[in-house]
């Protein structure tokens, strides 16, 4: 059960009850300010910092399935000024979306092949989240550009060769993939 406490990331209630931890134990501890809630069936240590990516650490606990997509990802990768207010993530043709009431979800469906390439895993307060990498985010960017605006997704594509995050023969295979090669070829032959 210390070990538990020593983490410095946000707590699930389920791993606290396997530690040994009650549930009406729990419950007085966020009374009395030993933990913090987050969420339903999250909690912090008092002393936690949150990050600019924690709700993405929230999602991934609560939902762990989901793929970071988008502008989340573009955030993620330092690829874009702007600050999305929903998170955005993508799962399944055929998959329930997860209800969170804590962080707004923005959900977009992909085919199994586009959700099984150009996936990333990396480490937010402690949880494992999984998003989608720099190449495959610039292509799902030209295939929901109708959602996005075409706006984003040519800054994407400027940022993301402007500093070498992505090369021209990844992202015509993410392109090739998401089925938009005849979309961004004009706009990557002009950065190339």
């Amino acid at each position: 059960m210390a070990k538990i406490f020593h983490t410095s990331g946000v707590l699930r209630s389920r791993d606290l009850v396997a530690g040994g931890v009650s549930r009406s134990k729990i419950s007085r501890m966020a009374a009395c300010g030993q933990l913090v809630r987050i969420a339903r069936g999250l909690y912090a240590m008092p002393n936690f910092q949150s990050t600019e990516h924690s709700a993405l650490a929230t999602v991934a606990q609560r939902a762990p399935g989901v793929i970071f997509c988008l502008l989340t990802a573009l955030r993620f990768h330092e690829l874009t000024t702007q600050a999305p207010f929903e998170v955005w993530i993508a799962i399944g043709n055929k998959s329930h979306p997860p209800r969170l009431s804590y962080p707004p979800l923005r959900v977009v469906r992909l085919s199994a092949e586009s959700l099984a390439v150009g996936v990333e895993t990396h480490q937010v307060d402690g949880t494992t989240i999984r998003v989608t990498n720099v190449s495959k985010t610039v292509a799902d960017c030209f295939k929901f550009r109708n959602k996005l605006g075409l706006d984003v997704a040519l800054e994407a594509l400027r940022e993301a060769r402007r500093m070498g995050k992505a090369s021209t023969a990844a992202l015509w295979r993410f392109a090739k993939i998401d089925r938009v090669s005849h979309v961004m070829r004009p706009y990557l032959e002009s950065v190339a």
